[in-house]
């Protein structure tokens, strides 16, 4: 009886197929902090300046001085699986940037209010677009430098339920900051800035090395007990920094993997690095 009452099978529309990729997406604030930096480190930017307000639930705001976007590329970006990353099925095993997350942008505009301005060097004019719960409201020229920012306001504004599963402000900043700090990790040679609430949190120069990007992060008494190590085997490069003997923890809290230039977990390189 169940079966025969069963509803036919629908499509769903774009705005609910974008909230339910949003959920695949964007768990917490520090989910778009992360996609935005990915973002801008694609473009080729060297200073990326994060602010957040409230723990990012009322503002999320990553600038950058990266390549920006024309004004057809900045109304494409928000559609689902739109990309500058990829073009064939074979470009999926030679990703050279962060990678591809296709609903990224379109999922966080469809969970908060988005405004983006960005322009290229040399345009007359910049652009800005804005998008609330997934449809834009305006798009017109802006003055604007070379770069792109992307403002999210009052995340899951209508998604309730989704609101209501964030923790603490305090563990909502602390997941911000692990964020930009392991990208920061990645990329030494670029500036980092993070404020909370107009506070500065993190400013990190660029760097020329890990060990100086570690002092920047972690303070001299961490980076002074490591040693540096590399080595490499046909086609793959490994190299780090590793604790003295004297220096080692009972946990694995301070251990930190990356690969390509991007922070992971892995229990199989945990227990090789054990080995």
């Amino acid at each position: 009886e169940l079966i025969d009452s069963m509803p036919s099978i629908k499509i769903l529309p774009d705005n609910l197929i974008n909230k339910i990729a949003a959920g695949e997406v964007v768990e917490r604030p520090a989910s778009v902090v992360k996609e935005l930096i990915e973002n801008a480190v694609d473009a080729g930017a060297t200073e990326i300046v994060v602010a957040v307000e409230q723990s990012g639930k009322r503002l999320i705001r990553v600038t950058d001085n990266g390549s920006g976007m024309s004004r057809e590329d900045a109304r494409t970006a928000f559609e689902r699986h739109a990309t500058s990353k990829i073009e064939a099925e074979s470009d999926l095993e030679t990703i050279r940037t962060m990678g591809f997350r296709g609903e990224a942008l379109s999922s966080i505009a469809s969970v908060a209010q988005v405004t983006m301005v960005t322009a290229r060097k040399g345009d007359v004019s910049g652009t800005i677009v804005e998008i609330e719960g997934g449809t834009v409201r305006n798009m017109a020229d802006t003055a604007a430098p070379q770069g792109t920012s992307i403002e999210v306001n009052h995340l899951f504004y209508n998604t309730p339920a989704r609101l209501k599963f964030l923790k603490s402000a305090s563990t909502e900043l602390s997941h911000i900051i692990a964020a930009v700090s392991h990208q920061a990790m990645a990329c030494p040679d670029i500036r980092f800035k993070l404020t909370h609430n107009k506070t500065t949190v993190l400013d990190l120069p660029g760097s020329s090395s890990i060990r100086e990007r570690l002092f920047q992060i972690n303070g001299g008494e961490l980076s002074d007990g490591l040693l540096e190590f590399s080595g490499s085997r046909d086609s793959v490069r490994v190299f780090g920094m590793v604790s003295k003997p004297n220096h080692d923890r009972g946990d694995r809290s301070y251990q930190e993997f990356y690969v390509n230039g991007r922070y992971v977990k892995n229990a199989s390189l945990s227990h090789a690095l054990y080995a």
